[in-house]
């Protein structure tokens, strides 16, 4: 909870969670993700693209702006919206882990994927391999950002402070003493992030900056 001392805009200097083990690994990851997304975008540009690849050129980029929007939320304390936003930065990383497996459904997905014909979102996360850890795991994703989104009471839990009093109350504002709400965020977000760039080289293979970029990012993550 905001104290009267805390700054009208943090900056990275001053940011609450500045120091988080999570948070240094999304930034690595999104300096990664840049370096990969610039040397995809130039090689866009020098030859014709198949749909496949017009597909990532526009999901791609959305997925990565909304992870940017993720990190400037934690660094202003705005973790309750950076939560809400990992739904589509979700559904952006099983849409087009989905096209990359199934590329014949790029044709229905540029026709809006009209309602009925369009696979669900929990089908779309078990082609990411949530199927092979259990059964029903992309439906428990879906259910778990979808309490999120709509405001179910499950989704107090990600606003939950403590008062000085002992009890607790429900944020309206920044949220600067919840490191573990912040390392949650921070971890599905970049693990997220990194599926988006290895989609990268399935659709733009050969690409070697793009190559290195993951590896630089998977080196982050596991601290090698």
């Amino acid at each position: 909870m905001p104290n009267e001392g805390s700054p009208a805009v943090y900056t990275p200097g001053n940011e609450p969670y500045l120091g988080s083990q999570g948070l240094m690994r999304f930034d690595l990851t999104i300096v990664a993700a840049m370096k990969a997304n610039q040397a995809v975008a130039l090689a866009s540009h020098q030859s014709e693209s198949t749909a496949l690849q017009l597909a990532a050129c526009e999901i791609i980029p959305q997925a990565i702006s909304i992870s940017l929007s993720i990190r400037e939320l934690i660094r202003q304390g705005y973790l309750l919206s950076g939560m809400i936003l990992v739904r589509p930065l979700i559904e952006r990383t099983a849409i087009i882990s989905y096209l990359v497996q199934n590329p014949a459904a790029v044709a229905l997905w540029k026709l809006g994927w009209p309602h009925g014909k369009r696979p669900s979102l929990a089908k779309m996360l078990d082609s990411m391999g949530w199927d092979g850890v259990g059964d029903s795991m992309g439906r428990k994703i879906c259910d778990t950002f979808n309490h999120l989104v709509h405001g179910d009471p499950l989704s107090a839990q990600w606003n939950m402070i403590g008062l000085d009093t002992g009890s607790i109350g429900y944020a309206s504002g920044r949220i600067i003493d919840r490191p573990d709400v912040c390392d949650t965020l921070a971890g599905i977000a970049y693990a997220h992030l990194i599926i988006v760039m290895a989609m990268m080289a399935a659709t733009f293979p050969g690409i070697d900056d793009t190559i290195s970029a993951i590896s630089e990012a998977v080196n982050a993550v596991t601290g090698e």
